[in-house]
């Protein structure tokens, strides 16, 4: 993670998807086509000033890495500053400052590849799988893909009428099946949320799980956790799992006020864009990022409540602690991998680098 690198982009447009939530298409310039080229499941980080304030989001990439869109999806949360902003004042012809694609929960289509890929999403989780799931049935001819998708109910499923145009133009390689947790069906199996049960019932009926090459969770952490559980037990690797949390709260919190600077604390030493620079964090203070946003400007950061690992850094010297981790595996945390924004020194002294 190096220094953020914003480039202006503007709205192309701002397309309703349900009542509470909206796509922005992004017109990227020649010039810069190269640099918004992305993978399937990658995401881009979204700043603007709103109400005089620093704001920044992260959201992931919903369109076809075939047709060459920049085009990301906002479900406005209560009380989310940005998602809100997005949703009553954003219009095609405004500009805002948008990074290049990153993210590791990620498809890269292959023609040559067989594949069964199974997705489960619930809500706005269906951003990134949307990519996979386009980008895959015209990428890959030989592949299928299966999407189970939870709603609350049929008005708040997000690209229904797109996903129902990738069944009619792929019927025999796309299986849809949608689930919905306040609203009756006729068939009782596609009520309620999708957690253990209802995918235990799923795989011994309908779902053919043996047949899944890959897997891709992204939705609440109860539904992921579950899943993965699942999976675990019936013999399925990990390298086979891909996940990815949504949660309601993500676009819930302001950014922290400027932090004092003090002379007590950890002495923190860290690299970003290959420049080190030195400050002192309290151990029971506010988290490292605040401090490192003090004396570097250009630090990376988005949701700043440890869901998108924009602000992560390694950890080359000392001890520091988290509050939480909900993006980071444990593969990255035992490498000294930590979320600068939930991060605290617990040794006298530290050093980090967030170019890695």
């Amino acid at each position: 993670m190096t220094a953020a690198e914003f480039h202006t982009l503007t709205v192309g447009s701002v397309d309703a998807l349900t009542d509470d939530s909206v796509a922005v298409t992004f017109d990227v310039p020649n010039e810069l086509a190269e640099s918004y080229r992305f993978t399937p499941g990658q995401h881009v980080i979204i700043r603007a000033e709103i109400d005089g304030e620093d704001v920044r989001r992260s959201y992931s990439i919903c369109s076809s890495a075939a047709s060459g869109d920049l085009r990301v999806a906002v479900r406005r949360i209560d009380g989310g500053v940005f998602s809100t902003f997005v949703n009553t004042r954003l219009a095609a012809g405004d500009s805002l400052s948008v990074t290049p694609p990153t993210g590791e929960f990620v498809l890269e289509p292959d023609s040559s590849n067989s594949m069964h890929y199974l997705a489960i999403a619930a809500g706005s989780g269906i951003t990134p799988i949307m990519s996979m799931i386009a980008t895959t049935l015209e990428e890959e001819p030989d592949s299928a893909f299966t999407l189970l998708f939870g709603n609350r109910d049929g008005l708040s499923i997000m690209f229904l009428e797109e996903l129902a145009t990738l069944k009619d133009r792929f019927p025999a390689r796309f299986v849809l099946m949608h689930f919905l947790s306040r609203e009756m069906n006729t068939i009782p199996l596609f009520e309620g949320r999708i957690d253990t049960g209802k995918l235990e019932t799923l795989f011994s009926s309908v779902v053919d799980a043996e047949s899944v090459d890959e897997w891709y969770l992204c939705g609440p952490a109860a539904m992921v956790d579950d899943a993965i559980a699942l999976l675990r037990s019936r013999g399925v690797s990990d390298a086979a799992i891909h996940q990815e949390l949504f949660f309601a709260d993500r676009d819930a919190v302001r950014p922290a006020p400027p932090v004092a600077a003090t002379e007590e604390g950890s002495v923190v030493n860290f690299t970003l864009g290959g420049r080190t620079t030195t400050t002192v964090v309290p151990t029971d203070g506010a988290p490292i990022l605040d401090y490192v946003l003090s004396v570097r400007r250009d630090a990376p950061f988005s949701c700043r409540n440890g869901a998108c690992a924009s602000c992560r850094s390694i950890v080359l010297e000392g001890e520091v602690t988290m509050d939480h981790n909900w993006c980071l595996t444990q593969e990255e945390v035992d490498a000294g991998q930590i979320l600068t924004c939930q991060s605290h020194p617990v040794s006298p002294n530290v050093v980090l680098s967030f170019d890695i």
